[in-house]
């Protein structure tokens, strides 16, 4: 029997052109796919989103790009997240597509788009502390959505010489850390997704 190919979506909190955190995101991907995942790399600049506001939502509705991702995100078992650190904070681009995804539709189950899913989460920022103390809150957002975040996360510092011109990492054992925090999310979520 061949064993479950998880499906794993894999994005940047951020939209930035030269964005490190889109570059992880992108090696995330490449490595997640050697572990055998099925893998999509998803650019939230593809589904521009207006900041959420509840009276927005009771007068237009859910945005096609909110019904969009939501169908997206209910496709895949897992998530990796690369997102760089705003004031020791969350960016707001990644916390305003929580926030319109943790929306409910009429008929639909609560928390359809994360419910249920794995995640590990991944930053990269030119400070010393490699965006570390944004991750903390986006942990604690996706384990109250019913979101399993897998222990293992890294965050790489001085990111602004961490890439090589390729787009992958200069340090071999940096790689090897991103690499093996991915091998434990696919492996997990192919277990979980073999029993489901």
């Amino acid at each position: 029997m061949q064993p479950v190919a998880p499906k794993i979506l894999v994005f940047a909190g951020s939209t930035r052109r030269s964005s490190f955190n889109r570059q992880l995101a992108a090696l995330a991907a490449g490595f997640c796919r050697e572990e055998g995942a099925d893998v999509t790399l998803l650019e939230l600049a593809d589904y521009p989103l207006p900041l959420f506001a509840q009276d927005l939502e009771a007068e237009e509705g859910t945005p096609p790009a909110a019904q969009g991702l939501k169908e997206l995100f209910s496709l895949h078992h897992g998530l990796v997240i690369a997102s760089p650190e705003y004031n020791s904070s969350i960016t707001p681009l990644l916390k305003n597509t929580i926030d319109w995804l943790s929306r409910r539709a009429e008929g639909e189950p609560r928390l359809r788009a994360f419910r249920g899913k794995t995640a590990t989460l991944l930053s990269a920022s030119p400070g010393a502390l490699g965006g570390l103390r944004g991750l903390v809150h986006v942990r604690a957002i996706l384990g109250n959505l019913g979101v399993l975040v897998m222990p293992t996360q890294v965050a790489i510092s001085s990111a602004h010489q961490a890439f090589g011109a390729d787009g992958a990492l200069s340090d071999p054992a940096l790689a090897s850390r991103v690499h093996a925090a991915l091998t434990e999310l696919v492996e997990t979520t192919r277990k979980l997704a073999s029993k489901g």
